[in-house]
Parts: structure tokens; sequence; C-alpha cells
């Protein structure tokens, strides 16, 4: 085992603890079992939950057992936003999506293979269904909500802030019974005595805490603990994990690895070594290298082109990331661009000017297509850069300014790839 800790502190990830010293004596007398809970609130896991993922994952390499919570049951609730009441999903959705953050989860974990015997560091996949789907309200009631004062519920800052406005139902209000429940099925089934999550969980964790303290007062495995991580914010303002699209999902249909690895090859300077510190599991002289990297010779992008493929192969894996770096190259002018799929193509095209075209485009004027696509701001603007020597259809070079598209300019039946100096990429997309 690791000083894992000393790991997390490094690398910019530790916010709170419940005791700090006690947990690390647990964790070197260890090995000791931990969880994180990931309701299922959507289809597919998004890269906000990447660090609370892969925080499990580096207590598994330092040594220890991970659960990885799916909330089939807190599911049906929701955890309280700040601002407004959630829409309750089914059963039969939220089932569905059970199944695929399961999957999604045990990619980034070390499970048990398929007829080998469980070492002790192999991670489990629970479900809170398997026990909140059993209590009956009496229980939940009597057993559990006997332990809750209003008067702290009342006081939880999610519950203030929708005090103030709208209101809450009674049952979002009840999610904290619910998931501190699950800390007590997990610390009496599994032994766990650790519960991970983002800073903004700490009022759930610790309230989990109190309850295995209520219930199981004598501790038969042992002080229970809690632990959250930093919220990542970006430099310029934004959301992390946010695009002009929407969130950067882990599902390469709702994502392709194309659009995911431009979301971390596109990281600004002033973020991709804490990135690469959440992120990846490059230890520290090789990220101090790309941080000094960074520094010297930021043009080169050198932290950010080992971010995107990290994470792309970690995700993605291997395959995935090889095409994305070849469509990156062709996009460039420095690959066929005739290589490249009508899917990635269609993602190339999404995070950049383009214009969708009912019909056919052959006879346009290239001008007409550079300032559709939004490339340029003006037809007089494509015609400058073309006289420039600066204006590519499909990595061809225009050098007329009357050119027109023809029919074998559309790649893969719907798409036409413009570009304006080296890096600035548009294209047209053919409805239809």
């Amino acid at each position: 085992m690791t000083d894992i800790i000393d790991e997390l502190q490094w690398r910019g990830l530790l916010a709170q603890t419940t005791d700090l010293d006690a947990l690390r004596k647990a964790l070197a007398d260890g090995p000791i079992t931990l969880y994180c809970g990931f309701d299922p609130t959507a289809g597919s896991l998004h890269v906000g939950h990447l660090t609370q993922i892969l925080t499990l994952a580096r207590f598994q390499q330092a040594g220890h057992r991970p659960i990885a919570l799916v909330g089939g049951g807190t599911g049906l609730i929701g955890d309280p936003k700040p601002n407004a009441e959630r829409q309750l999903n089914s059963l039969e959705t939220v089932r569905g999506w059970v199944d695929n953050l399961g999957g999604q989860l045990s990619a980034f974990l070390r499970f048990t293979p398929e007829g080998e015997q469980p070492e002790p560091t192999d991670a489990v996949l629970a479900n809170n269904a398997d026990w909140l789907g059993e209590i009956n309200a009496i229980e939940l009631l009597r057993d559990v909500g006997k332990h809750f004062s209003v008067n702290q519920m009342l006081a939880r800052e999610t519950v203030r802030s929708r005090l103030d406005g709208e209101g809450m139902s009674y049952t979002e209000f009840s999610y904290v019974l619910l998931q501190s429940y699950d800390y007590v099925q997990l610390y009496r089934r599994f032994g766990c005595t650790l519960q991970t999550g983002g800073s903004d969980q700490w009022g759930n964790i610790t309230a989990g805490l109190d309850l295995v303290r209520r219930m199981d007062g004598n501790e038969p495995h042992g002080q229970a603990h809690g632990l959250t991580t930093n919220l990542l914010t970006k430099a310029d303002g934004t959301k992390f994990g946010k695009t002009e699209s929407g969130s950067v999902w882990l599902d390469p249909e709702l994502t392709s690895p194309y659009a995911f690895y431009q979301f971390w090859f596109n990281a600004d300077d002033r973020d991709v070594v804490r990135y690469l510190k959440t992120f990846s599991f490059r230890d520290r002289d090789e990220i101090e290298e790309l941080e000094r990297q960074t520094e010297e010779r930021p043009q080169a992008r050198a932290a950010q082109r080992v971010l995107a493929e990290d994470l792309t192969v970690l995700v993605h894996g291997e395959e995935e990331c090889r095409k994305v770096k070849e469509a990156s190259l062709a996009l460039f002018g420095r690959a066929d661009l005739s290589d490249l799929d009508a899917r990635t193509l269609e993602a190339a095209l999404a995070e950049v000017p383009r214009a969708e075209v009912d019909g056919p485009v052959d006879g346009l004027l290239v001008t007409d297509a550079f300032a559709r696509s939004g490339l340029t701001p003006s037809k007089s603007a494509a015609r400058r850069a073309i006289q420039e020597g600066g204006a590519y259809v499909n990595n061809v070079k225009v050098t007329d300014v009357e050119a027109v598209l023809r029919p074998e300019d559309v790649l893969q039946g719907r798409f036409v790839v413009l570009r304006k100096g080296k890096r600035n990429i548009g294209g047209l997309v053919l409805n239809g």
C-alpha cells in the first residue's frame, strides 16, 4: 500500500476529511473498503464524474477495496438541486440508466474476472435499490428518520436556498435519509469505513457518518470516515465539463471520441497542469516536466496533447484514440480527409463554425461557402483569404476567387471541410 493521502494532497484533490489523523492510521493499517455513489440522473456519466471515479481507482491502486455504488433507489428521488425541483423519471428509465452507469464504471476499476477467485482489492459494483427497495415506510421513519433532526435538515445549504424560493417537496427533503442509510448498509454488508465525494456532498457524507454511529454505535467494523475532493473550476470562469454544445459525456454516442479528445486538447494553459494532476495517472516528475514545457513553449501544447491522449485512451480505448489523432491530422492538412468516417466528420464540424445546407452544393461559390459557414465574416473577407493563399476546401488550396464547389468536394455524402489559414476550421453539412 502507498500513502494515498499524500498522493491526493499533492494532486490538489483533498478538500475535507472528518479526522485526518485517524483516517491516515486506518489506511496505514488497512486495507480498507471505501465507496462513492453515482445517481443515474442521465443515461451516461460525464467528465464531471471522473474526479470521483478516478479517486476510487487511486485508492484501489494504493491497496484498498472500492465500491462503486449506483443509486437505483436514490436515483428515483434525486439529490436536491439548489435552484429547482428535479423531474422524476420512470422506474424503467432509471433501471436502464443504472445498467448504463454500471457498465461505464466497470471500465475504470479492477473487478474480479469471471471464473477467478476474488482478490482483496477487487472492486464491488453495488445498487442501493437492493436495500432501499426492501425497507418499508414505517421502518424508514422509525429506524432511520428518528435519528435526524428537522432543525439540522432545515439548516442545510441546499434546503435553505430552496426554501427562500419556491420551496422543496418532501420527496427531495428526505433524500438525505436515503443516502445516509446507504452508508449504514455498506458498513454492515462490506465493512465499508470511508465514503468519498465532491466537496458539495460534505453535508450528505457527514449525515451518513452520523447515522452509522447512531445505528451501529459499537462500530464492529471500526471507525467510519468521510473524505471529499475539491470541485474543479476553470480559469476563465466558465463551468468545467461544459462546451457550447453541452456536457461532455463518457458515452461515445453522446460525445464522440473526437469531441472528447478536443475538449481536453483545448484546455487553457492555466488549467492543464491541474487537469493532469486530477485526471491522469502520470507521476510527479512527468507532470512537473510537462508544466515546465507549458511555461517555456505554450504553443507546442505538449501538456494538452498528453492529457487528451491519456483521457481518450482511458475512456474510449487506444484504437479510438488513434482514429481521433488521425482525424486531427487530416483536418489540419497533414493526412487524407477521405479516410475519415461520417461520425468523425460530423463530430469535428460540430465544434467549429458551420452551416447546414439543404440540397446539393455543387456550383456554390467558395466565397459564399466560407461566409455562410461563419468561417469568414463576409464574402469579401473570403476573397481576401483566397488572394492571400490561406483558403482551403478539403485541404486543397483555393487560388481562384470565382472557384465553385463540385460534387466530388462532398465527403461521405454530407460534409465539406473549409479551412482558413493553419488552424481555423469550418464547414458545410448537407441535410437529408
